[in-house]
């Protein structure tokens, strides 16, 4: 074995190849994106959360509305692909970062700005300064629901045989759904609202959701979940 002198100190020549360098270049993958989607997905869906919109002057809902559906499209990916035990793991790491940055933004909140961006600190302070239930129902019916579309998601792959990816997204995410509408619309409305107001946004936040899981959420899935399974074969 060749030995050489370095600063006095005796090394081994043959050094080998750092193995980040070695695989650089292949270790931004699927499951990379995916993750990476799923916690702006889901931050984007809070901020969102903010605007809220009428909906023929029967209910009222935010933007977010729209947007967090896409999180569980992207979880029926996950568990569709590589199981229930990667997508609790990117569903809990979603979960951790969206506390992060709620904590972050919060203490944006309490650090003072100068008189002369008064109306800049306004607006800051309109978005971030989540009320706490909010916040609490927001997180909980996440991470319940979540976890619930991803489980189902394997459980009706395995009774089905692998056949039917319509029937598992659409029936995952229904319950997914329905779990996450009643724990947010409960913990957020609950005394707040008149008891045939709280109905009605549950129903209609229900509906929406259900909609774009099934026009929006089963094409993509089947198209994704085609991409990368073409992907795993090579």
């Amino acid at each position: 074995m060749e030995y050489a002198r370095y600063g006095g100190i005796l090394m081994d020549k043959q050094v080998p190849e750092n193995p980040v360098q070695k695989n650089r270049g292949t270790d931004f993958t699927p499951l990379t994106i995916i993750t990476a989607l799923m916690v702006c997905f889901y931050i984007m869906a809070n901020i969102m959360s903010v605007k809220l919109i009428g909906i023929w002057d029967v209910a009222v809902l935010d933007m977010g509305t729209l947007t967090f559906p896409v999180t569980y499209i992207l979880g029926a990916i996950l568990a569709e692909i590589w199981g229930f035990r990667m997508a609790r793991r990117i569903i809990l790491l979603t979960f951790i970062c969206n506390i992060i940055f709620v904590c972050i933004t919060g203490l944006g909140v309490l650090i003072p700005s100068p008189d002369y961006l008064a109306d800049n600190a306004d607006a800051y302070d309109f978005v971030f300064s989540y009320v706490p239930r909010i916040i609490f129902a927001s997180l909980i019916a996440f991470l319940s629901g979540e976890l619930t579309n991803a489980w189902l998601m394997v459980k009706i792959r395995k009774l089905t045989s692998g056949k039917f990816l319509w029937l598992r997204t659409i029936g995952s995410t229904g319950a997914g759904f329905l779990i996450d509408t009643i724990i947010f619309c409960t913990f957020a409305f609950a005394g707040i609202a008149k008891t045939r107001d709280l109905f009605i946004i549950m129903g209609v936040n229900y509906l929406i959701k259900m909609l774009v899981s099934v026009f929006l959420g089963t094409p993509i899935c089947y198209a994704v979940c085609g991409l990368l399974r073409r992907h795993h074969s090579k």
